[in-house]
């Protein structure tokens, strides 16, 4: 989680929160409107989608009035709508079983091993033993498109199945998976975030200024969008008691529902600003949900 609130980490949040609502590109001018209420200025902005660009994610084009803007490229579509399911899914439940990853590298492309233990460890695996990684049956579909983008499907054989021990799937859980480390993570996400709920609860309803709403929604989602790729959703009858992912899980939708759609008022009405100035936008739908990449 070392991007956390960095310009690129807030970038892809951004897009996955409401980017995608947008009918069209989002106006460069839009984009360093936006990024600039969470404190990224104009440079770190163009730089970004640069590099998004040169990654494939961003798609330059023209909008309707023919100002600069970008689009988001089909593969960086599903990376997002992969995300939402991350986001947004239940915890994995005991009965749901497990999806193994096993994969052999010939000793002549041996640098592609450590290219998907990486792959593998940032989409929430677990080690189970040299070659073998373990996760929640539900990232199958996830698993398969990242390994098909990035040409490493040749190599792994995928299995879906149960664990029938011989120790007890708790134990062998604390074994796959470093637990203590995705607490800290959880840990740190409350931090810096119960506070900011409990500020806005102790508001009325109606009391959501939206640029502020926006800013603490957006900080939000760029820490949370992350958690759920090193802590996968691991079944709760599994994880030790009180386990922090629980409560951390609670404060983020709790922040989803409170602030999101007021912070979508803000960045609609800077795209119908900028569609003033003939940015050609009327801004993003609120119906979108965010996403991660």
């Amino acid at each position: 989680m070392s991007e956390l609130h960095t310009p690129r980490s807030l970038i892809v949040t951004l897009y996955g929160a409401y980017g995608r609502g947008f009918p069209g590109p989002v106006p460069v001018a839009e984009l360093i409107r936006l990024l600039g209420a969470v404190g990224v200025d104009a440079p770190a902005v163009r730089s970004c989608v640069s590099r998004l660009k040169r990654r494939g994610l961003l798609l330059p084009e023209r909008t309707e009035s023919g100002a600069a803007g970008y689009t988001l490229s089909p593969a960086a579509r599903q990376l997002l709508d992969d995300g939402d399911r991350r986001i947004y899914g239940a915890p994995a439940g005991e009965a749901d079983g497990w999806v193994l990853a096993v994969f052999s590298v010939p000793e002549a492309e041996r640098a592609k091993r450590h290219v998907l233990r990486s792959r593998l460890a940032g989409l929430g695996f677990g080690s189970a033993a040299p070659g073998v990684w373990i996760a929640p049956a539900g990232l199958h579909e996830e698993t398969r498109h990242t390994l098909e983008r990035l040409g490493l499907s040749p190599y792994v054989d995928l299995f879906r199945g149960e664990h029938l021990g011989f120790a007890a799937t708790a134990d062998a859980v604390a074994r796959w998976w470093d637990l203590d480390r995705l607490a800290a993570l959880h840990d740190a996400f409350l931090d810096e975030h119960a506070p900011v709920l409990a500020a806005w609860q102790d508001r009325s309803p109606g009391d959501a200024a939206p640029e502020e709403a926006y800013r603490d929604y957006l900080l939000a989602l760029d820490s949370w969008r992350h958690l759920p790729y090193a802590d996968p959703g691991l079944p709760a009858g599994l994880l030790p008691a009180r386990w922090p992912g629980t409560r951390s899980a609670s404060v983020f939708r709790a922040l989803h529902e409170r602030l999101r759609d007021a912070g979508a008022r803000f960045a609609g009405g800077a795209a119908e600003q900028a569609d003033g100035a003939g940015d050609g936008d009327d801004g993003p739908k609120s119906d979108r949900r965010p996403a991660a990449v």
